[in-house]
């Protein structure tokens, strides 16, 4: 029987664009497969901030940040906490990783046309010891573009390899099967369904028009993670995190599904660490939503009082920005879904950013003019608009009224005003000295150390009462799903292993569907900026590895 391509990747989003990138231009034959309609291309890169995780950057000198091979290595292996024998492959693939980031990965995105914004941000600051969790310095570089930024070469590629008849992107083409011939995996089947002009991100119809199948020399899987079914973040939720929430917003549309993942183990594929996964602790409902259950991630400075559903502080050090999983597991072990920001005017209108590249048109539109102007404005238009729509937004001139409202937006009277005023007054009068007992005042006044954090991301320590910084500011928070950790278990060439560790003859995996590499380079933790750069880098070497082998 003949074969229809070379390759088939199935998924467009970056790691799959990338994959099919690299087949083009070593001149093979792809059919590039995604159930949703050509308008979502990219996927849920789109969506994202654009940050990547790079290692002693021009960026980072610029800024007075010194960074290393070496200390990145030490961050992510604190993060990770490799410890299980499945960590074999995840490891070698982190350690590839930190190369790839210490080495040619800016350099190969310049010469195709990324470039970046000139501040650093810090994010996972950890708080911990040096060999524990988090980024020892700023290493969040945001794509001048965000999301659309960095898909934008690489679509540019495919599309020009569709022109030169390599590429055929087939939309709405949805996998439902595996076929293997001689023990490689050679054939993929599925049902196509009827064209959709859904906008980007929205409900497509699952109407079935037609069945296909394809065969190939090798295929490979680019198709995400399980953000968007909560049933199976629940089902796969660790225990070491307690009790799924009940409640939950969704970071990445409902499409994400997961489902790929089991129909790749049904040939064969070894599927590891179900249990590592990301989900934000700082996430509000879109006021405006494009998907269902669509959440937004505050991206915030270290200012914030961060309060438990019972307005009781966080303990240390998980502070704004510091450990997303070590909050999470904290959140589960309260008894309740949620957690509160209290600040003022004066923390929201320099430290509050959102994810998002439609929450940042200044940045994705690649507008200095604009990204001046916002950061003149005494709040950015985005972040002003969820205070004045958001459902979790409380905005009052003192501290009684805002109690008020935080108790009537849960319909309980959880907070006590006399508590909160108490740890209020006490953080404050830590302010009023240079020297302090109060951790998260000296974790401020040590982000203003750093230049970035100074210009763009952290309030001068002042007053939570003080009028003249007011008004007082509520932000009910709630878990935010985004990313799996664990995927696909692959070697260094993104062959797909079987459960003895061998390659699984024909499939390769990449991206979020291969845990971002070796079926989780992340271990239990991220340090991001490190989803994108896991598509790219675990993308690239699909295709690279998958051109070699149909040679």
């Amino acid at each position: 029987m003949a074969y229809d391509a070379d390759v088939i990747v199935i998924g467009a989003g970056l790691a799959g664009l990338v994959a099919t990138a690299e087949l083009a231009a070593a001149g093979r034959s792809v059919i590039l497969l995604d159930q949703e309609p050509e308008q979502s291309i990219g996927g849920q890169a789109h969506w994202s901030f654009g940050g990547l995780f790079l290692v002693d950057s021009p960026e980072q000198r610029r800024m007075r940040v010194r960074d290393s091979r070496d200390l990145a290595l030490q961050d992510w292996l604190g993060t990770a906490g490799f410890d299980r024998p499945e960590d074999h492959w995840p490891r070698r693939w982190a350690e590839a990783y930190v190369d790839f980031a210490a080495g040619e990965k800016r350099a190969w995105l310049h010469r195709l046309g990324v470039r970046f914004f000139p501040v650093v941000g810090w994010a996972e600051r950890g708080g911990y010891g040096a060999t524990g969790h988090g980024n020892s310095v700023p290493r969040f570089h945001i794509t001048w573009g965000t999301g659309p930024g960095l898909v934008e070469p690489f679509e540019r590629r495919v599309r020009e390899g569709v022109a030169r008849g390599l590429v055929s992107a087939r939309f709405r083409h949805r996998v439902t099967g595996l076929g293997r011939t001689g023990g490689a995996v050679d054939t993929v089947s599925g049902e196509v369904l009827e064209p959709s002009g859904a906008p980007r991100g929205t409900a497509s119809s699952r109407e079935v028009t037609g069945a296909f199948e394809y065969r190939a020399q090798a295929v490979v899987v680019t198709s995400g993670g399980i953000g968007g079914n909560h049933e199976l973040v629940r089902a796969q939720w660790p225990e070491r995190l307690g009790t799924p929430p009940e409640h939950m917003l969704s970071g990445v549309p409902a499409h994400v599904d997961g489902l790929m993942l089991g129909i790749a183990e049904a040939v064969g594929a070894h599927h590891v660490n179900r249990d590592r996964m990301w989900h934000y602790t700082e996430g509000i409902e879109n006021w405006d939503p494009i998907w269902a259950r669509h959440g937004i991630r505050i991206l915030p400075g270290p200012s914030s009082l961060w309060l438990d559903a019972l307005g009781r502080r966080l303990p240390v050090p998980l502070f704004p920005g510091f450990d997303t999983l070590g909050t999470l597991e904290h959140i589960m072990r309260t008894g309740h879904d949620h957690t509160w920001f209290v600040l003022d005017q004066r923390i929201i209108g320099k430290e509050f950013a959102l994810s998002g590249s439609e929450q940042n048109p200044d940045l994705t539109g690649r507008s200095v003019r604009d990204v001046i102007g916002r950061a003149r404005t005494d709040v950015p238009a985005p972040v002003r608009a969820f205070m004045e729509k958001g459902a979790d937004f409380v905005v009052e001139r003192d501290l009684s009224a805002l109690v008020r409202g935080m108790n009537a937006l849960t319909g309980e009277p959880l907070v006590d005003e006399a508590a909160l005023r108490r740890e209020i007054v006490a953080r404050d009068r830590e302010i009023a000295n240079p020297f302090t007992k109060d951790l998260q005042v000296t974790a401020i006044r040590g982000a203003r150390r750093y230049l970035g954090d100074r210009l763009i991301r952290t309030a001068a320590p002042h007053r939570l009462l003080d009028p003249k910084a007011g008004p007082l500011i509520a932000v009910r928070l709630r878990v935010l799903t985004r990313k799996s950790l664990g995927g696909l278990a692959t070697d260094l060439s993104s062959r797909v292993l079987t459960a003895e560790g061998e390659p699984l003859p024909g499939l390769y995996a990449a991206g979020e569907a291969a845990g971002f590499g070796g079926g989780g380079v992340h271990g239990y933790r991220a340090l991001e900026g490190t989803f994108l750069g896991g598509c790219l880098f675990s993308g690239r070497a699909a295709g690279r590895a998958a051109a070699r082998a149909v040679a």
